[in-house]
């Protein structure tokens, strides 16, 4: 059994930042990507950022030019830094973790941005 273990998350006010954290209890193999994702009460899951085994990064419109995705691929470890943080962030962010044919998530971590 392996599961992806999150962290980061918390209560803090707009234009305050965070950093969350996901990586596997046990080593996985052949990672093709690892991305973040997140939804809010009331709205369809979405993808806010990813990151590709050739360090291709994609995100969300809303998040551009605050987020960064990196990794740290001897603990197959994803970061999301999160900047300038807006009340519209408000959601559970999940980790994501791709293999040719299986997919990982992770349990969610509360993300609120509230004055």
């Amino acid at each position: 059994q392996v599961q992806l273990v999150e962290s980061g998350g918390g209560l803090v006010q707009p234009g305050d930042s965070l950093r969350l954290s996901c990586a596997p209890s046990k080593r996985i193999f052949s990672i093709r990507s690892m991305a973040w994702y997140r939804q809010a009460p009331g709205k369809e899951r979405e993808l806010v950022a990813a990151i590709s085994g050739g360090d291709t990064t994609n995100y969300a419109d809303s998040v551009k030019g605050r987020f960064t995705i990196s990794r740290e691929d001897a603990k197959n470890t994803v970061y999301l830094q999160m900047n300038n943080l807006r009340p519209e962030d408000t959601a559970v962010y999940y980790c994501n973790l791709r293999q040719s044919i299986i997919t990982y998530w992770g349990q969610g971590t509360q993300v609120t941005v509230s004055s």
